[in-house]
C-alpha cells in the first residue's frame, strides 16, 4: 500500500505557532527563533490513490462503456482525546457515489481500512470496516457517512525527557550551539519521527483498483 498522504497535521513546525498550543503540548520559542508544537494526537489523512474507487461491470475492461460505479471519500474530519494514557483519535468522512445504470433500487457496500502508522512507515494496526450506500430507483447518486477510530499509546507518542531538554534548553549568546537549530540534530529528528503517528483511512481496494487509480 502507498502511504504518501494528505493529512491534517498534528506536528506543526512553523514560526508564530506558540500562541496556538494547548496545555500538555511542547512549545519551543527560545534559542534561535524556532517554534515547534508537538502533540500526542496523531495526524489523520487519506493515502494517495485510496480516496476513490471505480467499479466496472466486467473484470479486465476499464473502458468508459463498461463503467458501473464510482465513489469518492471526502470531508475527512478528526477529533482527538489525549487526556488518558491511550490517546483516542476518531475520524469521520463522507462517501459520494455515482452509478451509470439508474434502473431499480440498489445497495452497495464498500470496504475501507483504518491504519495506524508510526514514523511514516511502520504499520501498528490495521482494521477493515464497511460503508453502505443505497440508490433509489431512478437515482444516479447516493451518499453515506463513515466513522473510524484508533488508539495510540501516549508513552510512544511522547518525546523522552532528554530529547525535550535538548529542544527547550535556553541558549545564550556565546554558547557553542547558540546558532544551531536543535530540530536539525539527527538524534532529535529521529526521536520526533518515532513519536509521529498517523491514522490513515481509505478504500480497501483490489490490486487492479489501486493500479487504475495510480495510472488514470
Amino acid at each position: 500500500m502507498l502511504f504518501r498522504t494528505r493529512v491534517l497535521p498534528a506536528l506543526a513546525l512553523a514560526a508564530g505557532l506558540a500562541g496556538c498550543a494547548s496545555e500538555g503540548e511542547l512549545v519551543v520559542d527560545q534559542g534561535v527563533g524556532i517554534t515547534a508544537v508537538l502533540s500526542s494526537c496523531p495526524a489523520v489523512g487519506i493515502p494517495d490513490y485510496t480516496g476513490d474507487v471505480t467499479v466496472f461491470r466486467t473484470a479486465g475492461d476499464s473502458s468508459f462503456a463498461n463503467l458501473d460505479m464510482t465513489a469518492s471519500m471526502t470531508n475527512l474530519r478528526s477529533t482527538c482525546n489525549d487526556t488518558a494514557e491511550r490517546v483516542y483519535s476518531e475520524a469521520t468522512f463522507d462517501v459520494h457515489a455515482r452509478r451509470t445504470d439508474v434502473r431499480g433500487s440498489r445497495t452497495v457496500t464498500l470496504p475501507y481500512f483504518v491504519t495506524v502508522l508510526r514514523g511514516g512507515s511502520a504499520v501498528v494496526t490495521k482494521r477493515v470496516g464497511q460503508v453502505t450506500l443505497t440508490f433509489a430507483d431512478g437515482q444516479e447518486r447516493a451518499s453515506a457517512s463513515g466513522r473510524a477510530g484508533a488508539f495510540v499509546d501516549r508513552s510512544a507518542a511522547t518525546l523522552p525527557e532528554d530529547i525535550r531538554e535538548k529542544i527547550t534548553r535556553r541558549r545564550r549568546p556565546g554558547d557553542v550551539d547558540a546558532a544551531l537549530d536543535p530540530l536539525a540534530d539527527p538524534e532529535v529528528k529521529a526521536a520526533i519521527q518515532r513519536t509521529r503517528f498517523e491514522v490513515l483511512v481509505g478504500f480497501q481496494l483490489t490490486e487492479d483498483q489501486l493500479a487504475y487509480n495510480a495510472t488514470r
